[in-house]
């Protein structure tokens, strides 16, 4: 095929960092299909259906015009060579219908002069010029249109179809603004607070949330996803709204820092290994891969649609959401500070649907973000509660504040690898002392790092929260430090060190020391199994066997020895030397013993950052200098 040649080509004039970065933009799609080994490949996996299906719901309204009408020019072209053949008559059989359908003549694609394209669009000159060839620039780019030698245009032989119904209306070089509003009180300053505020507030409850996962795992349904009453526990522990917990799951979910891991009691939701690198960062790189993944995540967690339960942890089928916030928030940019709108109320499903045909701040909003990305918008079902929806989760984030957007929206919508930058200017640096009062309280004034937080969670309770971190020390709390394996020096010495003016007060010195002196005057044997015998004789004979003291046997009645090893273990060290227990189950009846099934869970392989560069030089046949031992940039 002509149109793929021509592709072949373009992607073979690319260097191995062009190449890579389209690799990176289309990852998603190109995912779902077989890893290319040549360019050839590629560039078929690029004009499949499947992908250019994809692909398009990305595309603004000028680049999906240029892309439109290219193909209707070009396919008109090559109906005029090889015409449609006569309909099949009433009552034909499928396979003659579809003969039909996917006819040549249907399908055939012929190179497209610019200039015609751009005759047709309106836009020979003057800005709408410039417009139509940026964008026709970056469709090339990304690899949706390629440029034969003479400079005409080539597009997927199937873009006429894809796009037929997609009522595109005239073209529009520029994006219309939203209406602007009465000025309401704002200013630069404001926003960066509000922003920092929503940040921080984020960082906090994250971290909560995880931290309870991390304790305690949560149970997902059989059917999938996380059980209400999970998520109310999850809700309570990180002090967010259920709405907002199910978002955080799913962000942590996309992020990797969790995992849905299969038990012998089910499915559960707990922290995977990157959850403990995750610790160790400052909150802005927290939060960074947190944002990302609400930029690219399938679907809307806050929103349920009328008659679904609201739950989390299940995979988003919602492929227009990505789309849908970046128009919005390419909308929102254009709004000057002062004279955005308040955020829409949410809609309400048990009141009835009002006028649906009058103007409102929302609809004004989405007639201008429909510019942005035209397909995320057209004949989408529930589109306005859609939206609502994902202004709040904007919102929640911090992306905007006072009907416009933020720094950290801006950076999000500029390049979510640059948001660690933005994140750093609106988190101060974490404090790593804290002011301790005689009334048993240790104050933060501001974000404790992780190691004061270790250090204070384990030792007092968390009482407040805000602009400063209050934990209260109490009885109950240090023998939960001591219980831990903390010594009472150790624990002075290190609230000492973390104390601001370097001294601890009296009383909390005093509630350490008295708290100490009591701990650990009664003492818990631990004890996996117990074994018991009516045979005196036999209890002390196995208490004396030189082959069973890895079980740890001790007496502690003339019948009754403790093992310091489970069941099984025990069991089977017992049948090894040579005797016959029997296993006895909580109510004093023998059990019948079957044989355990065991499961493994393969290791998930560890991501190469330069996979993607790596595989675009062996696509371009160029030499790998990492293999080759040439001196890296």
């Amino acid at each position: 095929m002509e149109g793929l040649d021509t592709l072949t080509r373009s992607l073979a004039q690319r260097t191995p960092e062009q190449l890579a970065a389209l690799l990176t933009r289309h990852a998603a799609p190109l995912s779902l299909r077989p890893a290319a080994t040549g360019l050839r490949d590629l560039a078929t996996a690029l004009w499949s259906y499947e992908t250019l299906h994809h692909l398009v719901l990305h595309l603004d309204h000028p680049r999906l015009q240029v892309l439109a009408t290219t193909a209707r020019i070009s396919q008109d072209r090559a109906r005029q060579d090889a015409p449609v053949p006569a309909a099949p008559s009433s009552g034909a059989d499928y396979q003659s219908l579809m003969a039909h359908r996917l006819s040549f003549a249907r399908l055939a694609s012929e190179p497209v002069p610019p200039d015609a394209t751009y005759t047709v669009l309106g836009a020979t000159s003057g800005p709408a010029r410039t417009t139509a060839e940026a964008a026709l620039r970056s469709l090339c780019d990304d690899g949706i249109a390629a440029l034969t030698e003479d400079g005409h245009i080539v597009v997927p032989p199937r873009t006429a179809q894809l796009l037929a119904a997609a009522p595109l209306g005239p073209f529009a070089a520029a994006p219309p603004r939203p209406t602007p509003h009465p000025a309401r009180p704002g200013t630069l300053t404001a926003l960066h607070d509000e922003s920092a505020a929503a940040a921080a507030t984020l960082a906090t409850t994250a971290e909560r949330l995880l931290a309870a996962l991390a304790t305690q795992p949560a149970a997902l349904r059989k059917t999938g996803g996380l059980t209400v009453r999970e998520t109310k526990r999850l809700a309570k522990t990180a002090g967010a709204t259920e709405p907002h917990t199910r978002l955080l799951l799913d962000l942590a979910l996309a992020a990797n820092l969790i995992a849905l891991t299969r038990t012998p009691s089910g499915i559960t939701a707990l922290p995977t290994a990157a959850y403990d690198d995750w610790l160790t960062r400052t909150p802005g790189e927290r939060l960074a891969p947190l944002l990302t993944a609400w930029s690219s995540l399938w679907g809307l967690p806050t929103h349920t649609p009328y008659g679904e339960t609201p739950t989390a942890l299940v995979r988003g089928h919602d492929r227009h959401a990505p789309a849908l916030r970046h128009a919005l928030l390419a909308a929102l940019a254009t709004v000057p500070l002062g004279t955005g709108a308040p955020l829409p109320p949410l809609p309400d499903a048990s009141q009835p649907a009002g006028d649906t045909t009058a103007p409102t701040p929302l609809r004004e909003l989405l007639d201008a973000a429909r510019w942005h990305r035209p397909l995320a918008f057209d004949a989408q079902p529930q589109i306005e509660d859609r939206a609502a929806h994902t202004l709040h989760e904007a919102a929640y984030l911090g992306l905007i504040a006072h009907g416009t957007l933020t720094p950290l929206g801006d950076a999000l919508l500029a390049d979510p690898r640059h948001l660690e930058a933005a994140l750093h200017d609106l988190l101060p640096t974490p404090l790593d002392h804290a002011h301790f009062q005689a009334d048993l309280t240790a104050v933060v004034p501001g974000r404790p790092t992780v190691t004061l937080t270790d250090l204070l969670a384990a030792t007092a309770d968390r009482e407040s929260e805000g602009h400063a971190v209050t934990w209260r020390f109490t009885p109950a709390s240090v023998r939960r430090a001591l219980d831990g394996g903390r010594r009472p020096a150790d624990l002075l010495d290190a609230l000492t060190e973390a104390s601001a003016d370097g001294h601890l007060p009296q009383p909390l010195t005093y509630l350490i020391e008295d708290t100490a002196r009591a701990h650990g005057r009664m003492r818990v044997v631990p004890a996996a199994c117990c074994l018991r015998s009516d045979d005196e004789t036999l209890i002390a004979e196995l208490a004396a066997h030189r082959a069973l003291r890895h079980l740890g046997l001790r007496t502690i009645a003339p019948t009754v020895l403790v093992s310091n090893r489970p069941p099984a273990d025990t069991l089977e060290a017992l049948r090894a030397a040579g005797y016959a227990p029997a296993l006895e189950s909580d109510t004093g009846a023998t059990e019948v013993e079957r044989l355990p099934t065991h499961r493994t869970h393969a290791p998930v392989p560890t991501r190469n950052p330069d996979a993607t560069l790596a595989l675009a030089r062996r696509l371009l046949g160029a030499p790998d200098p990492a293999a080759a031992g040439y001196p890296q940039p």
